[in-house]
């Protein structure tokens, strides 16, 4: 039976752009940060392999529940190249960000339950500021700005040692 040639089963940056959903700027922006790779063909083209779908699909899930670019390239690295990777390590890599999930959400609900006390407040330092101040150590001895003591800030315009503060 005949081999079918190698570059049929690639794509075009172009082509994988429309096959995958992402602007062409997003996936030389992935390639660029080492998530997705290409060959370059005699004239300078970006090939991409068919797994490199997979791959895409698989970043743009993690980015939409906020996987940071640096976890999902450690991730991609741990998976076979030049194949979809097998169940057993997609749930394995679903786990190990399910805590990190778990504690983001957990941080939105507190926000989302506690944004009323702050929206339009613009004091940037209420007792227990949830928004500018999560988890206010000093809320609860102090009240309003403060510069600590031997922290001045340098520059024009700065106040002067011994000055007051507000």
């Amino acid at each position: 039976m005949p081999q079918v040639p190698e570059k049929i089963h690639e794509l075009t940056v172009g082509r994988l752009a429309a096959r995958s959903g992402a602007a062409v700027s997003a996936l030389h922006f992935y390639e660029s940060k080492g998530l997705i790779s290409s060959r370059r063909t005699s004239g300078n083209q970006r090939r991409h392999s068919r797994d490199t779908l997979r791959r895409v699909a698989f970043i743009r899930a993690a980015q939409r529940v906020g996987i940071p670019l640096a976890t999902i390239r450690g991730a991609l690295a741990e998976l076979p190249q030049e194949r979809t990777p097998p169940r057993d390590d997609r749930a394995r890599l679903s786990e190990a960000w399910r805590a990190e999930l778990d504690e983001r959400i957990e941080q939105l609900n507190r926000l989302r339950d506690r944004l009323t006390d702050c929206i339009g407040c613009g004091c940037l330092s209420l007792d227990s500021c949830v928004l500018s101040n999560p988890d206010d150590v000093f809320g609860g001895r102090l009240t309003g700005s403060r510069l600590l003591a031997g922290k001045r800030p340098a520059g024009p315009g700065a106040p002067q040692a011994g000055a007051g503060t507000a």
